[in-house]
C-alpha cells in the first residue's frame, strides 16, 4: 500500500524532518540498499547542513558517518563550488537537476575529485535536497585505458610496417655507404660513415618498436610480485638510482600476480628509471615501491566472457619535477617524451604489457608527489577458477529464484 492510499503513513511522512528520509528506508530494513551502492548519496537540510549519508560518503569526503553528519556541506568543498549552486536552484524550481564532471577537489585531498552531480528535492521535505555524487575519475581512467590499448594496437602495425618496408632499403643504403668508404677521399669519408652511423639508428628505433609487433600468446605463471621489486631495486642502485633512497611500503600477505616474470620486470624498470630521471641530481631523492590489495575494480578485457577483477595494486611514486600538464593525458601514447634524447616508446611499452595482462596503468602527478599505478588480476588455479564459476552460477541462480540452492556434494 502506497502513502497515498494510507492516510496514516502519509501523515508521518509528512511530519517527518528533513534528512530522516534515508533513516526511514532503514525502518523498511532496506538500508542495506543505499549502503551498498558505490554513488555517494546525502540528504541535505534547508541550512545546507548533512542530515544523513551512506558508506560511500564516507569514503569520498574520507569522514566516518557520526561526524559527517551535521557537518555543513559548505565546508567539505571547495570554495564556489557549482554543487552548492546547483542545490539552491533545485530548491527554487522544486525539479532534480544534473551536472557532470564537476570538480569537488580541495586542499589536502591527493588528485582530483571529478564527479556528475544528480540532486533533486526530498518528497514531502520542505527545503530539503538529496544529492548523488557519481565519480568519474575511475571511468575516466578506464577510458584512457582503452585510448592506450588503441595507440598500442597502431603502433603494432606501425612497427610490422616498418620492419619490412625501411629496415631492407636501410641495409642496402649502409652497405653503399660502406663501399664508398674505401674510394673517397678524408673529407668525404665522413659524410660516409654519417650515413652509416644514421641508419645504424634508425634500425635501432624499428628494432625498439618490434616489441609492439609481438603478438605471440603471452605465457603466464604464479609471480610474487616483492620478488621483482626487489630485483628491480637491486639493478637500480648498482646503476642510475645509485643516489636515491628507496623506501619500500608492501603489504606482505599479497597474493601473487598472474603474469610473466621478465615482462613485470621490464615494466617496473621503466618505471623507476623514468622517475630516477625525474628526480635527477636532488640530493633528496625518493623512490617509494608500494603494494596492496585493494579489490573493488574489474575490466573486461579482450577474448574474456566476463569482467576480470584488478585487485592487486603496484605502485611507483617519486618526488621528482612531475610530469608537464601539456602532456598528462597522453603521457603513455607513443613518441610522447619531455626528453630531449628519448623516442617516446618507454611508457608506451609499459602500457602495452599492462594490458596484455588484462590490468590498468595510471599516473597521478602533483609537484614532488608523482604516483604511477598499476591495477592486475591475481594468481587462481583452475580449481580456484571452477570454484569461481560455481559461486557466480549459485548467487545468479539465487538472483532470479528468490532461493539459492545448495552447493553440490563433492565425491572425491
Amino acid at each position: 500500500m502506497t502513502a497515498e492510499s494510507n492516510p496514516h503513513r502519509r501523515k508521518s511522512a509528512l511530519t517527518t524532518p528533513v534528512g530522516a528520509r534515508l533513516r526511514i528506508i532503514a525502518d523498511d530494513n532496506r538500508s542495506c540498499i543505499l549502503e551498498a551502492l558505490p554513488n555517494v548519496i546525502l540528504a541535505i537540510r534547508p541550512d545546507g547542513v548533512i542530515a544523513d549519508a551512506n558508506a560511500a560518503a564516507e569514503s569520498f569526503f574520507e569522514i566516518g558517518k557520526p561526524i559527517l553528519i551535521g557537518q555543513e556541506l559548505g565546508r567539505l568543498v571547495p570554495f564556489g563550488s557549482p554543487l552548492l549552486a546547483l542545490i539552491e536552484q533545485v530548491r527554487e524550481r522544486g525539479s532534480a537537476i544534473n551536472e557532470y564532471r564537476i570538480d569537488l577537489g580541495r586542499p589536502g585531498m591527493e588528485g582530483e575529485r571529478r564527479v556528475d552531480v544528480h540532486c533533486a528535492p526530498l518528497p514531502e521535505s520542505e527545503g530539503g535536497v538529496l544529492v548523488v555524487l557519481q565519480e568519474r575519475t575511475i571511468a575516466d581512467k578506464i577510458d584512457r585505458q582503452l585510448t592506450h590499448r588503441g595507440a598500442a594496437r597502431t603502433v603494432s602495425g606501425l612497427a610490422s610496417m616498418l620492419a619490412h618496408e625501411i629496415k631492407n632499403p636501410l641495409s642496402g643504403i649502409r652497405g653503399a655507404a660502406q663501399l664508398l668508404e674505401s674510394s673517397v677521399g678524408d673529407a668525404d669519408r665522413a659524410l660516409t660513415r654519417l650515413i652509416c652511423e644514421e641508419t645504424d639508428r634508425i634500425v635501432r628505433l624499428v628494432d625498439r618498436m618490434e616489441v609492439f609487433s609481438d603478438s605471440r600468446p603471452l605465457e603466464r605463471e604464479k609471480v610474487n610480485i616483492h620478488v621483482v621489486l626487489d630485483h628491480v631495486k637491486r639493478v637500480a642502485r648498482s646503476g642510475f638510482a645509485r643516489h636515491i633512497r628507496f623506501i619500500e611500503n608492501y603489504d606482505p600477505s599479497l597474493p601473487p600476480v598472474a603474469a610473466n616474470r621478465d615482462q613485470l620486470v621490464q615494466v617496473f624498470l621503466n618505471l623507476v628509471k623514468n622517475a630516477a630521471e625525474a628526480i635527477g641530481d636532488a640530493i633528496d631523492g625518493e623512490i617509494e615501491l608500494s603494494t596492496a590489495f585493494r579489490p573493488g575494480v574489474s575490466l573486461r578485457t579482450l577474448g574474456e566472457k566476463r569482467p576480470v577483477g584488478l585487485p592487486l595494486e603496484f605502485c611507483v611514486r617519486d618526488n621528482g619535477r612531475g610530469v608537464p600538464e601539456d602532456i598528462a593525458a597522453h603521457l603513455f601514447d607513443p613518441f610522447v617524451t619531455t626528453k630531449t634524447s628519448g623516442t617516446g616508446l618507454g611508457l608506451a611499452l609499459v602500457a602495452k604489457i599492462v594490458n596484455d595482462h588484462g590490468g590498468i596503468v595510471e599516473c597521478e602527478s602533483h609537484p614532488r608527489r608523482t604516483t604511477f599505478r598499476i591495477l592486475m588480476p591475481m594468481y587462481r588455479n583452475k580449481d580456484e577458477e571452477k570454484r569461481a564459476d560455481e559461486r557466480r552460477a549459485r548467487k545468479q541462480y539465487s538472483a532470479a529464484e528468490g532461493t539459492e540452492p545448495a552447493p553440490r556434494e563433492r565425491r572425491s
